[in-house]
């Protein structure tokens, strides 16, 4: 069945989560990463039965690691080392403890604008600094600008690190394998170090296939952050996994024990339980986020035909391009006129002025009145 079927929008505002609690109810909200589902039955299962027994103590670290390795051996012949990886809060925490381990403070972190706008806080936060490599027009990676940034970082001896988001949020471009064994290849010509944020891995439509970064060669001083987070819904459910390439295992090493007692003991015990018995849950779950996608292409044309949509290859997000419409800031005028939440694309940094990133990880039914209502908001 599909999850997205499953809960009416009286159901979904009972949730005392960011998402229902931050605007009035009169406001659809399609804006952060929540998706509107039922928990899958092996979560649910695994989160009643830890609190009947009481087991909700400190988390233990040796369970996630070998779920997360035949997980992404079934899905994407990838045999993770489970030795290469240590157990983390959650990914953009993990980011920020990894981004120590090979830079100092005052470092450059480069990011491919537009981009998940925590990139910037978390790293800006550290003490680090954020340097832009734009994503080309076509919202996928720009390797030439990339190895352009590359060069000017370290020409003098300089030391970089590259935070990569794959699959990029907010364009939903699955980067294919020739791109990043083009990244690997700059990365290594130039000694940068790779940090990839893998989040969305699982969630990929079509024919659109995700390559674990680490998977390739030449990545072998790389690292990757890997949680059930995103596919599951169980952002409330602190868990992920950092990871290292075969010669960085000994930086990974490095990061003090403490930073994994962070993780949540019931998010590691729902995360495995998606891991190993969730899986149908989740291709239910890909099937009604593929429909949704097309469902939305159509909708933008009936609504909105003054917006450009490139339908994403994954995740569960919609990269609007509302240029087009001539409006100075398109989110404020679909929540004040149209009672629909998105988020700015000017929060997502350089290239994201004119945009609004929309999450289609609801039912159809609402996802059709909030498009009515976002077209009558700029139609008139």
């Amino acid at each position: 069945m599909n999850p997205l079927h499953q809960l009416t929008l009286d159901q979904l505002r009972r949730r005392t989560s960011v998402k229902w609690t931050v605007y009035p109810d009169d406001v659809l909200p399609l804006w952060v990463a929540e998706m509107d589902v039922p928990p899958a039955e092996p979560v649910r299962r695994a989160l009643v039965d830890a609190a009947e027994r009481g087991d909700t103590g400190y988390s233990s670290a040796g369970v996630y690691a070998p779920a997360m390795r035949d997980f992404a051996a079934a899905r994407w012949g990838w045999q993770l080392d489970v030795d290469a990886t240590r157990l983390v809060p959650d990914v953009m925490r993990g980011v920020v403890e990894v981004l120590r381990l090979v830079t100092d403070p005052g470092d450059p972190v480069v990011v491919n604008s537009p981009v998940y706008p925590p990139f910037y806080a978390f790293v800006e936060h550290d003490g680090r600094r954020v340097v832009e490599s734009p994503l080309g027009e076509d919202g996928r990676l720009d390797l030439a600008h990339l190895e352009a940034t590359f060069t000017s970082l370290t020409r003098d001896g300089g030391r970089a690190s590259y935070l990569l988001c794959s699959p990029h949020n907010p364009t939903g471009a699955v980067h294919t394998r020739e791109e990043l064994t083009e990244v690997a290849r700059l990365a290594e010509m130039y000694g940068v170090r790779v940090v990839a944020d893998e989040i969305h891995a699982p969630i990929v439509h079509g024919d659109a296939r995700h390559t674990p970064y680490l998977s390739l060669p030449g990545t072998e001083r790389a690292f990757a952050l890997l949680s059930a987070s995103k596919a599951w819904n169980l952002p409330g459910a602190k868990a992920a996994l950092a990871v290292a390439g075969a010669d960085a295992t000994e930086d990974l090493h490095r990061m003090p024990e403490e930073v994994g007692h962070g993780a949540s003991h019931l998010g590691v015990l729902s995360h495995v339980a998606a891991l190993r018995e969730g899986g149908g849950w989740l291709d239910d779950l890909l099937a009604g986020l593929d429909a949704n996608r097309l469902l939305l292409a159509d909708l933008v044309a009936e609504h909105l035909p003054g917006v450009g949509y490139r339908v994403p290859d994954g995740t569960y997000l919609a990269w609007l391009d509302c240029r087009g419409l001539g409006l100075e800031d398109p989110g404020r005028v679909f929540m004040k006129k149209g009672r629909v939440a998105l988020q700015r694309g000017s929060d997502f940094g350089t290239g994201g002025e004119g945009f609004v990133r929309l999450n289609f990880a609801t039912s159809p039914t609402i996802l059709e009145e909030a498009l009515r209502r976002m077209g009558s908001a700029v139609m008139g």
